[in-house]
This record gives C-alpha cells, structure tokens and sequence, in this order.
C-alpha cells in the first residue's frame, strides 16, 4: 500500500500479522467467539511477534514503529472478523501509556516490559457503573493509610478484566473533579481485589470484559503514578490515540462489510441475473465504497497530524464519529444486500453488524465527541 502514508516497511508489517492472523487466530476464532474469551498463549505469541509493544521504547521491550505502523497493524489484525479478539489482546494500549507518562523508572521497569512482551495483561479501569463518560466524577476511593492506599468502589466495562495482572486504576484521592483523581496500578492477587462479574454483550463475543470490584482493597503507596490528585492527566494522554484507533478500527470494519457485499452481489442471482445486475445495487455499493474511503482517509490524516507533533483532540473526535456513522452505515447496507443471510451467523457480515455498535460508545460516546468538538470550536 504504496501512498503519502505507507511505506514498504508498513506493508512488511501488514503481511506480518496478516500470517500471524491466519496461523494463529483464524484457525480457532469461532471456538473462541463461542467461549468468549482467548487463550493467554495468544497474548504472548503476540509479544514474541513483537505486536503489543509496537511503537513503545526499545528499554521496555517495544518494537521500533511510528504511529503508521500502529495504524497498519489495527487495519490488518482486525481482519481477523471478530472486534472482540483485538481489542481484547489490545488492552494494553490504553494500559500502559499513563505508566510511561507518569510512572518512575523502577514502576516503569517493573510493568511495562512482562505486558510488553505477552507474558502479562494490563488493563484500564476508569469506566464505573455509575457512569461511563463522566470520568471527572469517578466514585472508586483510596483513602491513604501509612504505606497504603485502602481502595472501595467498582469498575465496569473492563476489557481483559478478568484475567488482568495490572489494572490501571482512576481512583479519588481528593476533593470533586479531575483535580481529586489519582492512579493505582492494582496488581491481580491483591486482598479485596476481585472480579465480580463477567458480562455477556450484544458483540465483541471473545472480548473478555468484566466489572472488577475492590473491597477495603490495600495497595502500596509506591503503586501510585505520579503525583497524587494529579492521575487525570495520565487519562488524558490516552485520549487521542484512543480515538484515533477507534475510528481505524471502525473504517476497518466498513471496508470489510464493503468486500463481502462486492463478493456476494457478484455471486447471487435474482431473476436471472447477479446482483450487481441492478443499477440500485451497483449505487448503493458505491456510495458505501466512497463512504469508506472518506472515513479512511481522515482517520490518516488524524494520524499525520500526530506524527508531526501536531494536538488532534477536535480532529481525533471528528474522525471517530464520522468513522462511526460510515460503519453504521455500512454494515447496516451490507446485512441488506445479503438479505436473509445477512442475518445467519455463517456470513461475516452478521458479526460485523453486532461488533460495530460498540463503536459509537467506547472510548467517549458519539454525544461526548460532539460536546469535546464544540468546546475546542469555542462554542
């Protein structure tokens, strides 16, 4: 893939993990779509194939990458079909940046390589049961006590949640408001730490995602990033990227459903002809196609803007919620031209549609992203 954006070293990345997906993950993703969940081996196959770490420093055991090799790496592994699997081996994406922004050296040496390298999972926990995109009033509380923050609340929506080493933890430790939020990095085995409950969801089937709870749960004070009441910032270094992957990962998606119904209309016949007979199915996929690459397009251009250094915080929320409604679109567009197959399990696109609704909720929903757009317009 040959453009402004891509070099040959990108494409060498893609035809990586395009023989890591058919090796490792296309041969079991229905086995695994139905137990919900993935093996650990996977995570650390993805380690050794140098996939977790790209684009983290080389003294933590990253893999040297820009932010298009992260770009080319989210396109070509969601073609596995299933969002769930991705986002599941991906979780510490959004782990580990707030270690390698605030932590100190020996936090930093202590965490980051193992998840780096596969043999760890670390996982994010600001999402709480009493709301999701309100992050500035969290309820999760760590009082300090000597040597120990005493930690009382629940997180929710936590991927890889249940089988996490390292949670990431958004905890108040002030008054209300971002200015009272700390981080705890929360080690799995820690008194009062459990996982209550695995959740059963619409799509993203082998995401494993749980709600974790933590009960007079005692975590050293030398787990804190940073300084305390200063954790919002460590959330905050996630925000763009995360957005950004969110919108590849949903043009990923459309482009997907695109091929399949080019494939099937090809194919199918209906009074005698193929689908792609018919002018109104013809329109219709190229109004998909266009939709797709316009998505893609400012999803790359988002990423120049990161690349170069450049704040993206309005253009990230643009490119998520447009990237958003085109895979709505499309996908919805794409069960139609199956029509009645659309709707069986056998068919890829059934599972795009199910996967894709989450798109428009995680990592800020569709009505923040607007409200964080018109205040960066000055409204």
């Amino acid at each position: 893939m040959y453009n402004e954006y891509f070099s040959e070293s990108h494409d060498m990345l893609r035809e990586s993990v395009r023989r890591f997906v058919a090796r490792e993950i296309a041969p079991h993703l229905d086995k695994w779509e139905e137990e919900g969940i993935i093996p650990l081996e996977l995570y650390k196959k993805a380690g050794d194939g140098g996939f977790i770490g790209l684009g983290y420093p080389e003294e933590y055991g990253g893999t040297p990458g820009d932010i298009f090799h992260q770009v080319a790496y989210t396109e070509e592994i969601m073609r596995c079909g299933a969002v769930g699997l991705p986002s599941s081996l991906g979780s510490s994406a959004i782990a580990v940046p707030p270690i390698l922004a605030l932590g100190t050296e020996e936090q930093k040496q202590k965490f980051v390589p193992s998840v780096l390298a596969g043999d760890k999972i670390a996982v994010l926990g600001v999402t709480e049961p009493s709301g999701g995109s309100d992050v500035a009033n969290l309820l999760t509380r760590a009082v300090r006590k000597g040597d120990k923050y005493v930690v009382n609340g629940s997180k929710t929506f936590i991927t890889s949640g249940s089988r996490a080493d390292y949670v990431t933890t958004a905890v108040r430790t002030g008054g209300p408001g971002h200015g009272g939020i700390s981080l705890l990095i929360i080690e799995k085995g820690t008194p009062g730490f459990t996982c209550s409950k695995k959740l059963e969801k619409m799509g993203w089937w082998s995401s494993d995602t749980a709600e974790l709870s933590f009960d007079d749960c005692e975590v050293p004070v030398e787990n804190l990033l940073g300084a305390e009441n200063k954790g919002f910032a460590g959330i905050m270094v996630n925000f763009q990227k995360e957005r950004l992957y969110l919108s590849v990962e949903a043009h990923a998606v459309a482009e997907m459903a695109l091929e399949e119904s080019i494939k099937y209309a090809k194919e199918r016949i209906a009074f005698g002809k193929p689908l792609t007979g018919f002018q109104v199915t013809r329109h219709k996929l190229a109004e998909m196609a266009t939709q797709v690459e316009a998505a893609k397009q400012m999803s790359y251009s988002v990423a120049a803007r990161l690349a170069n250094g450049l704040p993206a915080y309005k253009e990230a929320c643009m490119a998520k919620n447009f990237a958003t409604k085109v895979c709505d679109r499309v996908v919805y567009d794409a069960v139609q031209i199956h029509g009645g197959y659309g709707y069986c399990r056998e068919y890829l696109v059934e599972r795009l549609y199910r996967d894709s609704r989450l798109f428009a909720i995680g990592g800020g929903t569709y009505e923040i992203m607007n409200e964080v757009i018109s205040k960066q317009m000055g409204l």
